[in-house]
Order: structure tokens, then C-alpha cells, then sequence
């Protein structure tokens, strides 16, 4: 059994993709409406995360309230997050691998058993050679051994998986939001 040693994984991750419910424009299949204020905002918080709402207000022609405001909405509508994105490797978790799972029966609820697992980052429903695809970071090879074999293809409804371990992280951005 793995703890999680890391002080970086609140054991309050309301902000975390897996506990933050989708808005009801988003969940209806229609997404909110972006101004090109809320556009430049979000892009100023993409370069600084904790850039000062005035300095914000300043670049985009808004008062330190309607800043304020503006992100509070954004928040709150699921449009974005803000958070600290941390590089796995410097905080104890020195394997990542992205896993294939094909499933038999109901997708929804094995990607929601899978949700519920920490190590899981990341887990969409695809189309094509897998049902899903799931984002796993781990201490090590043993730890990610064991959530594969005794955690994920133990989930009722898993009928194979397929690991694509990284060797090397290349490129990871967040910045496609504004382009």
C-alpha cells in the first residue's frame, strides 16, 4: 500500500478536475459565452496565476472589482481552474504512464470508479481502439504495477487495459484556452 507523502496533494481537492461539477451550460452541451475582456482576463492568468486583480484590471481596461467579479464567474461557470501545477518528478512521483482500458457494459461507470482513484489524473471516454483513457502518476514502477493489476483491472467492467509508460515529458500546456 501506497501513502501519499506528497503536501501538494490537499486532502481537500475541490478545485481537482474529478471533484469539480461541470456547469449547466456545459452539461447541456453548450458553453458559456466569452467576451474578449473574459479572453484577455483568462489569458493574464494563464502567464501569472496570481497576478493582482488590479494589475489585471489595468491590462484589460476593468476596475479591481469588475475583475474580481468577471473570475468569480468564470470560476464558478467551470470556464476555467486556478491552480499550482506541479512537475510530478520533483515532488515524489517518478512514473506516469497513460492507460488504455477497454471496458465491457456500462463506460460511465467504470471511468467513475476510476475517478475515485488518486493516482488517477486524468480519465476521458474516447472513441476508437479504447473506452478510455486514463492519465496514472505514481511513486514508481511497483506502485504503478500494483494500481494497474489490483486496483484498475480489478474495477467491474474492465475487460483489458494497455500502459504507455512516459519515458520523457516533452510539451505540457495549459494555455489553449484564448487561441
Amino acid at each position: 500500500m501506497h501513502s501519499d507523502p506528497v503536501a501538494s496533494r490537499s486532502a481537500d481537492q475541490k478545485g481537482s478536475r474529478e471533484h469539480r461539477e461541470p456547469s449547466r451550460e456545459s452539461r447541456n452541451g453548450s458553453s458559456p459565452q466569452l467576451d474578449a475582456v473574459s479572453l484577455a482576463i483568462i489569458e493574464q492568468l494563464q502567464e501569472d496565476g496570481r497576478r493582482p486583480y488590479a494589475a489585471i484590471g489595468k491590462a484589460v481596461g476593468l476596475s479591481e472589482a469588475a475583475v474580481r467579479q468577471r473570475v468569480q464567474k468564470l470560476l464558478d461557470q467551470g470556464v476555467m481552474q486556478i491552480v499550482a501545477v506541479t512537475d510530478p518528478l520533483t515532488v515524489g512521483f517518478r512514473r506516469q504512464a497513460m492507460v488504455g482500458v477497454n471496458v465491457e457494459g456500462d463506460v460511465e461507470s467504470v471511468a467513475d470508479a476510476l475517478t475515485a482513484m488518486s493516482e488517477c489524473e486524468y480519465v476521458v471516454m474516447t472513441a476508437g481502439s479504447f473506452d478510455l483513457m486514463v492519465e496514472i502518476v505514481c511513486e514508481d514502477d511497483d506502485h504503478l504495477l500494483d494500481v494497474i493489476n489490483k486496483r484498475i483491472r480489478a474495477v467491474p467492467g474492465v475487460r483489458s487495459t494497455e500502459s504507455f509508460v512516459y519515458l520523457k515529458l516533452k510539451k505540457q500546456t495549459y494555455m489553449w484556452g484564448t487561441r
